[in-house]
Formats: C-alpha cells, sequence, structure tokens
C-alpha cells in the first residue's frame, strides 16, 4: 500500500470542488480531476470547472485533456489518473482526487481491470443504438443486468451499448466485472451530501447560473469543434439540453428545465453509487466548517 490518498465525493453541486481546494491547502496537496466531463477541453460553463481563482493556488491535474470528438475511456483516464498520483506521492504531495464519477474514482483508487472491447460487437450494438436509440437497449440491459442498468442513465447509449457489449462478451454482468473493493492506494474517502429538498434547490440555482453566464455560447463554440460527433461530450447534461434548444427542439427555458431534471435523475444515481461503498465517510455539505470536520477524519484514519 502506498501512502494516503484523500479522496472527495458525492453527488453534483454539494460542493465537492471547494472542499477538495480547501483540504489541498490544509495538507500540502494538489487535485486529482475524478469528473468525467472536466477531461474535455472547453467545457467549462456546464461541468462548473473551476475557475483559475477558485483553485485557490492549488495545481490541479487531469482537466481539459481529451477533445470533445473523442470517446471518453475509463481506461485511459485510468493509466493516467495513476500516473498523476504515483508522481504526486514520489515527490511528497498529498493527491487529493475530487469528482463524481463513480466508476473513475474507483477505477483509479481500486484493483479494476476492464474488458476488452469486439469491434463487430460494438459496431452491431451501435448500430441499434442509432436506429432505435438508448431506450431499448437500456431494456434489454435491465433484462441482463438490472444493477447496471439502475446505475445508467436510460438516455446514455454509449454507456448502455458498453454495458452490453461486456456482458455478450463475458458472459457475466457487466456489474460482475466490478470486484470487491480492493484497494491500490491507502485512500480516505471523504463524502458530501445534502438532504434531497436542498440539493434540488442548489442545482436549480446551479443550472440558472450556467444558463446566465454563457452556457448556450459556449455550447455554439463547441459545436464548431465537433460537439456532436463526439459520442461522450455532445451527450453531457446540459450540452445535450442546448444543442436540442440549437436546433429548435426546445426553447432555451424548457432546455434549461430538462438540464434541471436531468440533473437531479442523474443525483440519484450518484448517491446511489456511492453509498454503497462502506469506506466513505459522509459529511453534511452545510455543516459549518466541513473542511474542518473533514480534516478530523483524515488525521483520524477514517
Amino acid at each position: 500500500m502506498t501512502p494516503r490518498v484523500v479522496v472527495v465525493v458525492g453527488p453534483t453541486a454539494t460542493g465537492k470542488t471547494a472542499l477538495g481546494v480547501a483540504l489541498a491547502r490544509a495538507i500540502g496537496g494538489e487535485v486529482v480531476n475524478a469528473d468525467s466531463m472536466q477531461l474535455y477541453r472547453g467545457m467549462d460553463i456546464g461541468t462548473a470547472k473551476a475557475t483559475p481563482a477558485e483553485r485557490g493556488g492549488v495545481a490541479h491535474h487531469l482537466l481539459d485533456i481529451w477533445d470533445v470528438v473523442e470517446t471518453a475511456s475509463v481506461a485511459d483516464y485510468q493509466a493516467r489518473a495513476r500516473a498523476c498520483v504515483d508522481e504526486l506521492l514520489a515527490r511528497g504531495r498529498t493527491p487529493v482526487v475530487v469528482g463524481g464519477s463513480g466508476l473513475y474514482v474507483r477505477a483509479l483508487i481500486d484493483r479494476i481491470e476492464f474488458p476488452g472491447t469486439d469491434p463487430a460487437l460494438r459496431a452491431r450494438l451501435e448500430a441499434e443504438l442509432a436506429a432505435g436509440g438508448p431506450q431499448p437497449l437500456h431494456e434489454r440491459l435491465a433484462s441482463v443486468d438490472p444493477a447496471a442498468a439502475a446505475a445508467i442513465l436510460p438516455t446514455n447509449g454509449r454507456r448502455i451499448v458498453r454495458a452490453l457489449e461486456v456482458v455478450e462478451l463475458t458472459g457475466r454482468p457487466f456489474t460482475a466485472t466490478l470486484p470487491a473493493y480492493e484497494p491500490v492506494y491507502d485512500a480516505v474517502q471523504i463524502g458530501l451530501d445534502l438532504p434531497a429538498p436542498a440539493l434540488d434547490a442548489r442545482i436549480a440555482t446551479r443550472v440558472d447560473r450556467m444558463f446566465a453566464t454563457g452556457l448556450v455560447e459556449e455550447v455554439r463554440r463547441l459545436e464548431r469543434a465537433g460537439l456532436r460527433q463526439g459520442r461522450t461530450a455532445g451527450r453531457a447534461l446540459g450540452y445535450q439540453q442546448v444543442l436540442a434548444h440549437l436546433d429548435g427542439r426546445l426553447t432555451e427555458a424548457q432546455a434549461r428545465e430538462e438540464t434541471v431534471r436531468a440533473t437531479r435523475r442523474f443525483v440519484r444515481r450518484q448517491r446511489s453509487w456511492f453509498r454503497r461503498d462502506p469506506r466513505v465517510a459522509w459529511l453534511d455539505a452545510d455543516e459549518p466548517n466541513v473542511s474542518d470536520a473533514a480534516l478530523r477524519r483524515i488525521t483520524s484514519g477514517a
């Protein structure tokens, strides 16, 4: 086991970014991003990517590493993130992993190997996705792997295709490829959460702020860079809805409301994922001096 890594997880809009920066400043650390959409260059407003001012002078790693036309790869992230964590540890810095993408967090801190791919099988499933949309494939996934279907949004065609591909390749449920918790690093995980009504209100405020500060203009700019061709980036929360608005299928107000609804659905899946991990020490995001409480958990060995 290598020296301790600090991980900050939890649903969207609970304040993980601010806590991660505060912890990094307190313990001599640097932030390692574990938000899959913040890996994309130019996806700033819609992902609530920390601005230079919000980073507070703390070094941040694994932001802006992919173009929007690239398909996300958790295996690629795993290799990059572990190399980054190892380099920080070698320099005597504490990696502070921050993000709400549950599979990416586990890929980094736990011993997980990802099944390969079959181009012909993948092409067949993607053809079905193009012809019929994600819903029939999601229903098929629910019949062969209910746990995976519960964890994957019915609109996330890329992840549904990957799950079905793994099922066909291995003969086992996609969720069976995630082993019992077997850490690679000596990590302490801090989880932030809020009661549903409070978090719902935060999400609405956050989405309002995104639209007010230029999300539509950001999507227009990324569209010119190939956002629509991106199998992952083009389906991200907020971006998918704004693209529908630019197509004339939604008004801007409808795109905003649908982004709020989709984010709330996503938050329920995030909460379900992270709550299954018994290693996470949970804190109320509204707790006064939450960073002090997190520091106590870290130093006590929680």
